[in-house]
């Protein structure tokens, strides 16, 4: 039955191709590098940088508010990162913006792994979450 009480009608959805609007639509683009000078291998210490770009590619203006890592070292051990904003900001991003920064993470293991997302909210108010894909840190050269 439907909620109408009526006879039960099959969904349909609809969808036109790549032309589908999407109003929440959050592109995160990763780089990363291996800081030698301040790392410390004999101390089981590696230090990476790694760098951000967020682009909104939605429809509508949204805020980040909060982000969320899972860091992994190639031992297996996790560390999970909550915060709010990222490097002190909680930036706007209107569609089409982006918005760049850099941070750190500190390793035992010479490889390992983040991922995590960042929680939005669009100027409704309607909150989502913004995937961020596992990357790889590593020192140049370990993996071939």
């Amino acid at each position: 039955m439907s909620p109408l009480g009526g006879p039960e009608t099959p969904q349909e959805t609809v969808e036109f191709g790549r032309m589908r609007q999407e109003p929440h639509k959050i592109r995160v683009e990763v780089s990363t590098s291996y800081l030698d000078e301040q790392s410390s291998p004999s101390e089981e210490r590696y230090v990476f940088s790694y760098t951000i770009t967020i682009r909104n590619e939605g429809q509508r203006a949204a805020k980040l508010l909060t982000r969320h890592w899972i860091i992994t070292d190639a031992n297996g051990k996790v560390k999970e990162v909550r915060g709010e904003g990222v490097v002190g900001e909680q930036p706007r991003l209107e569609p089409g913006q982006g918005f760049r920064y850099s941070s750190g993470a500190v390793l035992e293991t010479p490889v390992g792994t983040m991922e995590g997302s960042y929680q939005m909210v669009d100027a409704d108010g309607q909150r989502f979450d913004a995937p961020i894909a596992p990357f790889r840190l590593a020192i140049p050269g370990i993996l071939q």
